[in-house]
């Protein structure tokens, strides 16, 4: 998506509000009507079915008929769709929404006149019981939109995601393989020998947010001082995830630029970050190292990397098997636990070889990956098969 900063003003900053709780509202009576099913019982109502219900609840109720049919409509073609994907079992069952978390509406059916340039860095778009809506216009909007999603984060800041599909980076065609070593000293680390860090908070950005938790947990619940802290907080965080944001999207591309083949290990990331709190009959040790660890997992970014590098270079990422990277040698292919000697130093007991213990996990992920592209078919990664492996069935017959 092609994501931009929205500049409503405070009447119609309001209508937006009335949208998000109508969104949230439809939402929520979708997922309680599914979580009444039971086996045995007849199927839960359809998207069909809800528009219907949500026709005949908008004609009794005067709040929920003043608001957006196409947003409360759209809310409901969204939960079929997370349905659909919870039950293709590639996202989790659709959960509640809350107040204040994951606010948004989606818009369809969106013409051509919808979206307008008022100047170098002001445009508009038209939104429902709304009008035209201020945006700040930092790139062109990607021609032939035909829906977009607007969205208010934790820190209060509206924003508007025109739904395109962008074309993926084009790959450089020199054959060149990389490997990329993620971890919490150096967020990531590649073949080539450089260490990339996301950029999280400075000092005093550190210190203000230790201070405005300390200061959050004195405060009372439900008062107006907890909320301006709360939203402080917010600010705060919202500065950093930007950052992380930013950097994920600049490294991806340049990776997406230089090589052709990129060499990822194959990580259970949620597995990875879960709680080791354990039980009351059954406590985990070391609760609080393990949750450092998570935190620190998360800001670096790991699954999003990922994740936008199979956007721009779809089909040139290789996920990595991890068993024993960091305890073979990159240069003779000798596994010893012992030649990690620390975080990030590594020598190996066998030849000697010396190297930033990141970088040398990496080395191995990029031979590994060029293996997997070269060795299997002949030629470039990006060119037609030339050896073509013996087929297996073809031999066995007579």
């Amino acid at each position: 998506m092609s994501r931009y900063r929205l500049q409503p003003s405070p009447a119609q900053e309001r209508v937006l509000l009335e949208h998000c709780g109508h969104a949230r509202y439809v939402w929520n009576l979708a997922v309680e009507q599914h979580l009444h099913w039971k086996p045995g019982r007849g199927s839960a109502p359809g998207f069909a079915e809800q528009c219907r219900q949500l026709t005949e609840a908008r004609a009794e109720n005067a709040w929920l008929r003043a608001g957006s049919v196409v947003v409360q409509q759209q809310a409901l073609k969204d939960f079929a769709q997370a349905m659909a994907n919870f039950f293709g079992k590639t996202h989790q069952r659709p959960a509640w929404r809350r107040r204040g978390r994951g606010e948004g509406f989606r818009i369809v059916a969106v013409k051509a006149g919808d979206v307008r340039r008022l100047s170098r860095n002001v445009g508009e778009v038209r939104i429902p019981k709304v009008g035209w809506v201020r945006f700040r216009w930092s790139r062109a909007v990607p021609a032939g939109v035909k829906s977009y999603r607007v969205t208010r984060d934790a820190a209060g800041r509206w924003h508007v995601a025109f739904a395109v599909i962008p074309e993926p980076v084009p790959a450089p065609g020199t054959g060149e393989a990389v490997g990329v070593d993620r971890g919490v000293a150096v967020s990531a680390a590649l073949s080539t020998g450089e260490l990339l860090n996301v950029p999280g908070l400075r000092a005093g950005e550190k210190a203000r947010l230790l201070r405005l938790l300390r200061r959050l947990a004195r405060a009372e619940l439900g008062s107006n001082r907890r909320g301006r802290v709360k939203a402080a907080i917010a600010r705060v965080r919202a500065r950093e995830a930007d950052r992380r944001k930013d950097w994920v999207e600049k490294t991806s591309t340049d990776l997406a630029r230089r090589f052709d083949v990129i060499a990822v290990e194959d990580l259970k990331i949620s597995h990875m970050t879960r709680s080791a709190r354990g039980t009351g009959e059954a406590p985990g040790r070391g609760v609080r190292q393990k949750a450092g660890l998570n935190r620190g997992i998360l800001a670096a970014g790991w699954g999003r990397l990922v994740q936008r590098l199979e956007h721009k270079a779809p089909g040139r990422v290789h996920k990595i098997n991890p068993r024993y990277t960091s305890q073979t040698c990159n240069a003779c292919r000798h596994r010893a636990a012992e030649s990690r000697e620390s975080q990030s130093r590594f020598r190996c007991v066998a030849c000697g070889h010396q190297a930033h213990a990141d970088v040398n996990a990496a080395g191995n992920l990029r031979d590994t990956a060029a293996g997997h592209a070269v060795a299997a078919r002949g030629g470039s990664p990006l060119g037609g098969p030339a050896n073509r492996e013996p087929q297996r069935d073809l031999l066995l017959v007579r």
